[in-house]
């Protein structure tokens, strides 16, 4: 079950290196707070895989569930009723309030993953069929 996937583990430091760039310089309407959404399932997806060998439909749902949890927890003010208010890494991490366009941005997010995923089997599928032997 557990398998060290390095490629995905560089892209999983890639987009976190992507998201504190978004954090820390980006104060916009659209890219912090929805591409940064779409971004964040991309990364956990990414970080899982690069240490779980789970199908690719599995571990992208697992994602989804986690990212959800997340946001229901936002709706019922986690952060507060933990107490951690005052904390600007548990607001950052866990983050502050429920809006539906996050679940969608979530969504979104999965599906890119299925894309490239569906993409990358697919190429090597023709890679493997066209060798000569």
């Amino acid at each position: 079950m557990l398998n060290f996937k390095y490629r995905y583990f560089i892209c999983a430091v890639v987009i976190f290196l992507i998201e504190v760039i978004i954090a820390l310089f980006v104060h916009d309407e659209i890219i912090r707070p929805h591409i940064g959404d779409v971004l964040v399932v991309i990364l956990i997806y990414c970080f899982l895989r690069s240490f779980f060998n789970l199908p690719v439909l599995t571990l992208a749902l697992i994602t989804l569930l986690f990212s959800y949890l997340i946001e229901v927890l936002q709706y019922f003010k986690i952060v507060e009723l933990l107490g951690l208010e005052k904390s600007t890494f548990a607001r950052v991490i866990i983050g502050t309030y429920f809006t539906w366009i996050d679940i969608l941005c979530y969504t979104l997010g999965i599906i890119i993953v299925l894309f490239v995923e569906k993409m990358i089997w697919r190429k090597n599928t023709l890679s493997r069929n066209n060798k000569i032997v």
